[in-house]
């Protein structure tokens, strides 16, 4: 598999001024949630009571020349039904507005792709909620029996450049906030059935 060059480096150390858990604490703030509490320099769970979900929350950072990126990950595991590996990306289609979704299997068997594709189809609320959602990277692994989602928002990130020096917090706005619950909650309902 082929990397960019950025990934690489800032896969070797962490960026020239990176502050861990600040972007974190930004976001905790922002979501304006009792149940958000430390796990780590970098990490963070949320705890949403009313749907008995527990959301692990990691700092991701990504390096460029005289800059870098801190981007949040949110992450939910669901028990499955099935037993089995398998990963798979989702994507909106549509090069200027989004016509609908696309998910790519990157391994795994063949016969997960199209129960996950008719699941996502069926549930007209994921559907929709998705549609709205403003993801840079969604991913889907089914690893053993239980079902692991990693939704990185394009908000509740960092930008940090060095010249000139400015730090940028971009927040989730509130209809933002709502989707992201939402999907994470459908995700659970339609995963903790298949």
């Amino acid at each position: 598999m082929r990397q960019k060059l950025s990934e690489l480096f800032s896969a070797r150390r962490a960026p020239t001024g990176y502050r861990p858990g600040v972007t974190l604490e930004y976001l905790r703030r922002n979501l304006g949630r009792a149940n958000f509490t430390s796990a780590g320099p970098a990490k963070a769970v949320l705890f949403l009571e009313e749907i008995d979900l527990k959301v692990d929350i990691v700092e991701r950072t990504e390096s460029q020349l005289l800059m870098h990126l801190v981007m949040t990950e949110f992450t939910i595991r669901v028990p499955a039904s099935e037993e089995g590996s398998a990963r798979f990306g989702l994507h909106h289609s549509g090069s200027i507005r989004r016509t609908g979704l696309r998910c790519k299997q990157l391994s795994g068997e063949p016969v997960v792709l199209a129960r996950l594709q008719a699941a996502l189809k069926e549930d007209q609320a994921l559907h929709q909620a998705l549609m709205l959602l403003d993801f840079k990277r969604l991913c889907i692994d089914l690893d053993g029996h239980e079902w692991h989602v990693r939704i990185e928002h394009m908000g509740g990130s960092e930008v940090v450049n060095r010249m000139p020096s400015f730090r940028r917090y971009i927040a989730l706005s509130g209809l933002q906030r709502d989707v992201l619950f939402s999907v994470l909650a459908s995700f659970q309902r339609v995963l903790g059935r298949r």
